[in-house]
């Protein structure tokens, strides 16, 4: 079977050492695991800020690194989704204690004390995961002295009930290829983002979240929360008439009526590949 470098930690120059007599490498290693401790890491495809983005990791992501570069590159895999790419070294640090928290909006702002005239020192994305040492009504502390909005944070097994409504709240959000937070995402991130805000496993690119997710289903008749696929794109079913995706058409997180999606993609020479109801 032939092993997806996306998901599988294996280049012609090193691999994951549980990979060996799968993969053809000149060494193997065995992996470092490290946390992600800015509010977002940019997974790039190769190690360069020019490189494209093939994804992004979040504050409180685990990674397990494989290589460090002398140049500040790690390369590694993330084990929230299995994703492999180069992090810059400096957004990564050892593990703390486990988070007891995670982001429950689009974004959030942290403040160095309990008073939000004062200036945030951060803002952190949809998602995040934290360790809260304390908290009243208003903020809840983490152990660097970050104050941050109680009503923002949720603790970090709640599960969201609709993960249309979370996808929802980012209407209007900028299109960003490889991007995953309210500053900008794609259309695979944008699934990704709310069915884990929901408690679901998902894939991070759209072929492998066709192939994963759900049961298959048809246009006909589709309902709130079953995803359409085109080559290279996903849309979330908003209701039966009612499209929202995260596309370059629009360069924006958009709701559009299903029938004109449709009829713009396949201008396109695009037809749907799938449909997938959860």
């Amino acid at each position: 079977m032939q092993l997806d470098p996306r998901i599988h930690p294996f280049r012609p120059e090193l691999a994951a050492a549980h990979l060996r007599g799968q993969v053809q490498a000149k060494s193997f290693v065995e992996g470092v695991r490290y946390a992600v401790i800015e509010p977002t890491a940019d997974v790039r495809r190769q190690p360069t800020h020019d490189a494209p983005l093939d994804t992004q990791a979040l504050l409180g992501d685990h990674v397990m690194v494989y290589e460090m570069t002398d140049e500040g590159w790690a390369w590694g895999q993330l084990e929230s989704d299995g994703y492999v790419g180069w992090l810059p070294e400096q957004a990564l640090g050892t593990p703390g204690p486990a988070a007891t928290h995670k982001v429950a909006v689009p974004r959030t702002l942290c403040f160095p004390g309990p008073n939000i005239k004062l200036p945030p020192v951060n803002a952190l994305p949809l998602g995040a995961a934290l360790t809260i040492v304390r908290q009243d009504e208003r903020f809840a502390v983490t152990g660097n002295g970050w104050h941050l909005p109680t009503v923002h944070l949720a603790p970090i097994k709640a599960k969201e009930n609709d993960f249309v409504a979370v996808a929802e709240m980012f209407l209007g959000t900028p299109y960003l290829w490889g991007g995953k937070t309210a500053l900008g995402l794609d259309c695979s991130g944008l699934v990704q983002v709310a069915l884990q805000a929901a408690g679901l496993p998902c894939p991070r690119d759209s072929d492998m979240q066709e192939l994963a997710l759900g049961t298959p289903a048809t246009l006909t008749g589709v309902r709130r929360g079953d995803l359409v696929f085109w080559k290279g794109h996903v849309a979330i079913v908003r209701d039966a008439d009612t499209l929202l995706h995260a596309n370059a058409h629009h360069m924006m997180v958009t709701s559009e009526p299903l029938e004109h999606a449709l009829t713009r993609i396949k201008a396109a020479g695009s037809d749907v590949t799938g449909v997938r109801r959860l």
